[in-house]
């Protein structure tokens, strides 16, 4: 019953792992499908980029965030995580591919901020029990996330995570305004 619940991240992260080994035979050459900021070609990396890491190490340090942040995300629905992924991913892509330094960027951390993001978000906004709830647990395991939005070390692209932060903030914000603009039935 909890892996069909969770199937969703579950398979994400499968998928991350499977490009991972292909990525690994392949001397991490799928790694230049990444972002390249300000490139035509590095436009293809703006769905690819959550896929693709920069090693096993990487790939590690992204699969328990994404687990248990994406998991969180679950709970509001399967419609809400798969939209709440594409709009983080191709949102905080888009922002990366103009703002970012030169070079290329992979990995799903900046989903991992993305998820972060509207999760403080949907409590901040929200106010509802669940979304208090969940918004607090996500600070008490995570709440150190947010230092990885400042440029401490030049192999991290602290720009992946400082647009997926905002991607999911803005997602929730622009949620919340479409919504009540609606008209009601």
């Amino acid at each position: 019953m909890i892996a069909t619940k969770f199937r969703p991240i579950i398979i994400l992260v499968a998928l991350i792992w499977a490009v991972e080994i292909v990525n690994i035979f392949l001397g991490h050459g799928l790694s230049s499908w990444g972002i390249l900021p300000r490139s035509l070609g590095g436009l293809v990396g703006i769905p690819l980029a959550p896929l693709l890491h920069g090693g096993i190490w990487h790939t590690l340090s992204n699969t328990l965030p994404l687990l248990f942040l994406g998991g969180l995300t679950l709970l509001g629905g399967r419609k809400v995580f798969w939209e709440t992924t594409v709009n983080i991913t191709l949102l905080s892509g888009l922002l990366v591919w103009i703002f970012a330094r030169d070079a290329y960027h992979v990995g799903a951390s900046g989903l991992v901020f993305g998820y972060f993001g509207t999760i403080l978000a949907r409590a901040a906004i929200q106010r509802s029990l669940k979304s208090l709830a969940i918004g607090i647990i996500t600070i008490m395991f995570y709440g150190g996330l947010i230092w990885g939005i400042v440029p401490m070390r030049s192999y991290v692209s602290f720009e992946s995570h400082l647009f997926g932060l905002i991607a999911g903030i803005f997602i929730v914000w622009l949620e919340v305004k479409l919504n009540r603009n609606k008209p009601s039935d």
